[in-house]
C-alpha cells in the first residue's frame, strides 16, 4: 500500500517530467525510444516493492538496488527541469537565449545531457556521503549534582536501519570508529533494525555490536521501525548487548542516570514526569527519545541532555526544509533552558541508499560535570 501511495504521488511530477523532456526530442523515433525507456525506469520504482518485500535472489537484489537509486535520480532530474523552466520564464522578455538557438539539435542535446549529468552527480555524491561516516563532536557543561564523575564521554547513534542490503563491512567500520573514540557510554536512539528477517549474517552483526564495550555500558530505545517490523520484543538488542530502556530508568552507580522513552508510535508511553518519578537520585540525567519532540516539556524537568534521531534531516534535499519546519530541532544541537538537545541525521537511512542532506553521523559528546 505504501508503494502504491509512492506511485500515486510520483504521477504528477513524473508526467510533468516526461512531457518537458520529451519536448527536447525532435525526431519521432527518438520520442518513442525516450518514452519506452522513461516508462520502464519510472515503473521500476514501485514494481520492485510490489513484488519484493525482501530480496531472495540475485535478480531481485539487482532490481532493488537500481530502483533505490532511481528515485533520487528522478527527484533531481525533476528539480533540474524545474530550474530550467524558471530560467525560460525569466528569459521570456530579455531573450538571453534566442528561440532560434533553443530549437537547434545541439542546444537540445546539451540541455538533455546537462540535466541528466547534474542529477547523476548529485546522486553519486549522496551515495558517497552515505558511506562516509563522520563524527559530530560537542563539548557541554552540566551540573555535577552528586555525581562521582568530573566528565563523561558519550557516543550516540540512531537510524542504522539494518536490513539484508546493509554491508557487514559498514558495521565493521562503524564499530572500529566508535572504539577509536573510546566513549565511556554508548547510546542507541532507535530504528537500529529495519527488516523482518534483519540480515542473513545476523550473528556476525550482533557479534560486532558486542565489541563495543564502554566503561559504563550500552543503552538504547526502540524506534518506530522496530514496531513496524515486529522487533519491539527487543531480541536483537539483547543479542547485540544493548540494554533497552522502555519508559524506564537505569542508574549507573553513583555517576549518572540514563532514561529511555517508548517511541510515540507506541501510543501509550508514559510522560517524562512518570518515568523519572519522585525518587530519582540527584545525578546528571541523560534521556533517550527516538523522535525530537516535546522539547519544551523536557526542558522543564531535571533532564540534562536528550538524544534523538528519526528525522534523517530529510535525507534528500530539499526535504530538509520540511523537517526544519516540522521539528523545533530537526538536526544538530540546541540548548533549551538547562537541557541540551542532540539530534542526529542518522548513521544510515531508510529507503534510497543516497543521503544529500546531513551526514552519516556518530554524535560524540564530552560532558563536563561542574
Amino acid at each position: 500500500m505504501f508503494r502504491l501511495f509512492i506511485l500515486l504521488t510520483l504521477l504528477v511530477p513524473g508526467t510533468y517530467l516526461y512531457l518537458r523532456i520529451n519536448r527536447l526530442f525532435i525526431m519521432p523515433g527518438y520520442k518513442i525510444l525516450f518514452a519506452v525507456i522513461f516508462m520502464a525506469l519510472f515503473l521500476m520504482i514501485p514494481l520492485s516493492g510490489f513484488f519484493m518485500t525482501s530480496a531472495t535472489n540475485l535478480f531481485q537484489k539487482i532490481l532493488g538496488q537500481i530502483s533505490g537509486y532511481l528515485l533520487p535520480f528522478f527527484l533531481y532530474v525533476f528539480l533540474a527541469v524545474l530550474v530550467y523552466d524558471l530560467f525560460l520564464l525569466a528569459n521570456y522578455f530579455p531573450q538571453w537565449v534566442s528561440l532560434e538557438l533553443r530549437r537547434t539539435f545541439d542546444y537540445r542535446l546539451y540541455m538533455f545531457l546537462a540535466i541528466n549529468v547534474v542529477a547523476a552527480l548529485v546522486v553519486i555524491g549522496g551515495a558517497i556521503n552515505l558511506n562516509n561516516t563522520q563524527v559530530s563532536h560537542y563539548e557541554v557543561s552540566v551540573p555535577r549534582k552528586n555525581s562521582n564523575l568530573e566528565k563523561l564521554r558519550v557516543a550516540f547513534v540512531a537510524d542504522i536501519h539494518i536490513h539484508s542490503g546493509v554491508p557487514v563491512s559498514f558495521i565493521e567500520k562503524f564499530v572500529t570508529k566508535v572504539n577509536e573514540l573510546n566513549p565511556d557510554l554508548m547510546l542507541y536512539g532507535g530504528d537500529i533494525v529495519d527488516d523482518k528477517n534483519i540480515h542473513p549474517e545476523l550473528e556476525k552483526i550482533t557479534g560486532l555490536f558486542n565489541q563495543i564495550k564502554p566503561r559504563f555500558g550500552v543503552y538504547g530505545v526502540l524506534g518506530n521501525h522496530e514496531f513496524y517490523r515486529g522487533h519491539n520484543d527487543g531480541a536483537f538488542f539483547r543479542q547485540a548487548g544493548i540494554v533497552l530502556l522502555n519508559d524506564s530508568v537505569a542508574q549507573v552507580g553513583e555517576s549518572f542516570v540514563v532514561a529511555g522513552r517508548f517511541d510515540e508510535h507506541f501510543g501509550k508511553r508514559k510522560t517524562i514526569q512518570q518515568i523519572l518519578g519522585d525518587s530519582i537520585p540527584d545525578l546528571p540525567i541523560l534521556l533517550l527519545d527516538h523522535r525530537p519532540t516535546q522539547l519544551e516539556e523536557v526542558s522543564k524537568t531535571e533532564v540534562n541532555a536528550q538524544f534523538s534521531g528519526h528525522t534523517h534531516n530529510g535525507q534528500l534535499f530539499p526535504f530538509n526544509f520540511i523537517i526544519k519546519n516540522i521539528y523545533e530541532l530537526g538536526w544538530g544541537y540546541k540548548q533549551k533552558a538547562n537541557t541540551h538537545f542532540f539530534v542526529t541525521s542518522g548513521l544510515r537511512l531508510w529507503g534510497p541508499p543516497v543521503k544529500t542532506t546531513g551526514k552519516s553521523e556518530i554524535i560524540l559528546v564530552d560532558f563536563k560535570f561542574e
